[in-house]
């Protein structure tokens, strides 16, 4: 199935698959730190080691939560909807010496690609809510909830649109770094809609390597600002059990995380 939604995701990661990492200011850096916290986290949920889990990541872009995971020893499976995303996160992968398999695949409908149920499904970095409808959101969700195994677990970080919704800002100020290759800048633009349930967003990219300002990189998508409520409703309709949100001084992860678990089958142990 192809919509006017997806093509624009599509095209907004495949144009930015070879700079996405940019937008951090140590990408490797950040690939370590978020597996020691996701791994926290999957642990404490869980109760199992890492080894004795299948982790899927379906929303995996370049690789971000994936290799991280993978070279903490999780047997992961990572998927995005953007070829050339996977492209990079495989090559990152190798760089790093991270074991992992990958695949394309869209998270609306993960059974028509996606061969193998999980212990752990992942979709973080605000993945969730390029789904601009009700129905798609209902359709990732049972998609994601097809392939977890019962008593597994579902984790996905947005952002905080209960707050966002309300203040309704204009955008993320300029962020300037520099490393061994330059300086660069990276700021976003925020054009929201009069109802205020959507918002455009435009990434830029601007890096000096010692001759000067290049063109700016920049990207186009739209994101709904999904409440804690509507996906957390959204989410028990479809059988989730147990969904809790870490917010706060609860929230040891960059974004508010959501974690949500699968029934386990009658009779057994969670």
């Amino acid at each position: 199935m192809k919509t006017k939604v997806n093509d624009s995701v599509l095209d907004f990661y495949e144009h930015l698959s070879e700079s996405y990492h940019l937008i951090w200011k140590d990408w490797n850096a950040d690939v370590k730190w978020q597996a020691k916290v996701l791994d926290s986290i999957i642990r404490k949920a869980t109760n199992k080691q890492p080894q004795r889990l299948r982790v899927h990541d379906c929303s995996c872009g370049i690789g971000t939560q994936a290799i991280g995971l993978a070279l903490r020893g999780y047997r992961v499976y990572a998927t995005d909807i953007s070829p050339k995303s996977v492209a990079r996160a495989q090559k990152n992968a190798a760089d790093l010496g991270a074991m992992l398999t990958f695949g394309v695949a869209d998270f609306r409908c993960l059974e028509r690609t996606v061969k193998h149920t999980f212990d752990v499904v992942l979709s973080c970095d605000n993945s969730l809510p390029h789904l601009l409808t009700q129905t798609e959101l209902k359709m990732a969700v049972e998609s994601i909830y097809r392939v977890l195994d019962p008593g597994g677990i579902f984790i996905a970080s947005i952002r905080d649109y209960d707050l966002m919704k309300r203040e309704r800002r204009s955008g993320r100020l300029p962020r300037k770094s520099r490393d061994g290759d330059g300086e660069r800048i990276y700021f976003q633009t925020w054009d929201w809609s009069l109802d205020g349930t959507t918002y455009a967003v435009e990434f830029f990219i601007l890096q000096n390597k010692g001759t000067g300002w290049l063109p700016p990189i920049s990207a186009k998508t739209r994101y709904r600002a999904v409440q804690r409520r509507e996906l957390t409703e959204a989410l028990s309709r479809i059988g989730f059990e147990r969904i809790e949100w870490l917010l706060g001084e609860d929230n040891p992860y960059y974004q508010p995380l959501l974690i949500a678990r699968k029934p386990p089958l009658a009779g057994t142990a969670c």
